[in-house]
């Protein structure tokens, strides 16, 4: 780890497309409102700070340790979540939107997802277990070969979950969105009765 370190700082309206992001260590700072679509964030590492408004859309995330962070009303699309640093890996996410993310292999457990939107995600072969997905819209998401064992997704949308194919052990589920699980068996389902 290289450059260098900054603590309790915040940063409000920055916009690293247009100035430099200086890569280092960021303990317990806050970024507000903040651009960095296509910023090259590899090995940077973030321990417990936060992301409020900020764009992270296509930032590069190459060895990029992320623990304790919190992500909230980011736009953060097409970001390669399993090329970070996995020692420590823990955020959090609350009306985020992470539509074609990658968290192929990712060990999540725990994770914490609120009224967010992961359309098209990548969730194969990610540990997910005890994780908490409340109000999320997971439309063309994959899950292959997933472990969602504990996981809960009674308040989440549009998921569909093979179970022959992903672990899925005390996962927790609402009998509104059962097709999400049925799907797979080729079998139809009357919403309405």
């Amino acid at each position: 780890m290289t450059g260098s370190y900054f603590s309790d700082q915040h940063f409000e309206n920055k916009d690293f497309t247009k100035e430099s992001f200086n890569k280092g260590e960021y303990e317990n700072c806050i970024f507000r409102n903040c651009n960095f679509e296509y910023a090259d964030l590899s090995r940077c590492s973030f321990n417990d700070c936060e992301f409020t408004g900020c764009n992270l859309s296509m930032a590069k995330l190459v060895s990029t340790a992320f623990r304790e962070v919190v992500f909230k009303e980011c736009k953060m699309f097409g970001l390669q979540f399993n090329d970070c640093n996995e020692f420590g890996l823990s955020f959090q996410f609350e009306d985020c939107l992470l539509n074609n993310s990658v968290f192929y292999k990712t060990s999540l457990k725990k994770l914490r997802f609120k009224n967010s939107r992961l359309m098209e995600v990548d969730f194969s072969e990610a540990d997910l277990s005890n994780a908490v997905f409340t109000g999320c819209d997971f439309s063309g998401a994959v899950f292959d070969r997933t472990n969602l064992e504990k996981a809960d997704f009674r308040t989440s949308i549009r998921y569909s979950i093979n179970p022959s194919s992903n672990r899925l052990k005390q996962a927790r589920f609402s009998l509104s969105e059962i097709h999400g699980l049925l799907g797979h068996l080729d079998i139809e389902i009357d919403r309405n009765s």
